[in-house]
């Protein structure tokens, strides 16, 4: 019997039609049966701000324990600018707070970006990445996702109408899977 591993996804974009969200949507419908993936809102933080830690917002207090509960973070994001948007960092820093506790340390992780471009979200993706080394998360590294052109990929249903791109979806998801069996196994 396959254990389920619960994987919380944090999707960059705050729009309830994002691409990155039907990416990350997408995924969840291809994720293999190891992978229960459930999207976890960050628009409702609050700035990080460490002057409220001493009383923590419910916000952020609710977020770090569902994350804290999580086996594993896919992080799905689109390029703003050549980083990662400004909701996904706070996202990070509330997570990494107070010092010396965060909730991210030592979970398997994979980035999937996102953009309308042809890169694919590439500058998004790398430089999360460098943010998430600090916290010791294993990261999958192959293989990498960036999808470019996400505008093209849906019909009106929310599906993904590109068999290459579903090919790629499923190869990534399916990858991940295995490397967070193998990071919790070992």
């Amino acid at each position: 019997m396959t254990q389920v591993r619960n994987v919380a996804v944090i999707v960059g974009s705050l729009r309830e039609a994002s691409l990155s969200r039907k990416i990350a949507l997408a995924l969840g419908r291809m994720a293999p049966e190891n992978l229960k993936l459930d999207i976890v809102e960050i628009g409702n933080l609050p700035f990080y701000n460490e002057d409220l830690e001493a009383e923590a917002p419910a916000e952020w207090t609710a977020f770090r324990e569902t994350i804290k509960a999580a086996d594993a973070v896919l992080f799905v994001t689109p390029e703003y600018n050549r980083s990662f948007p400004g909701a996904l960092k706070n996202a990070i820093d509330v997570g990494s707070r107070p010092y010396g506790q965060a909730v991210w340390s030592g979970k398997p992780v994979a980035v999937a970006s996102t953009s309308m471009g042809a890169l694919g979200g590439f500058g998004a993706n790398h430089h999360l990445r460098q943010s998430l080394s600090f916290f010791d998360m294993p990261l999958l590294q192959q293989p990498e996702a960036y999808f470019g052109a996400t505008h093209t990929y849906f019909d009106e249903a929310g599906e993904v109408q590109v068999e290459s791109t579903r090919a790629l979806m499923k190869t990534f998801i399916d990858a991940f899977g295995a490397w967070v069996e193998k990071v919790l196994r070992d």
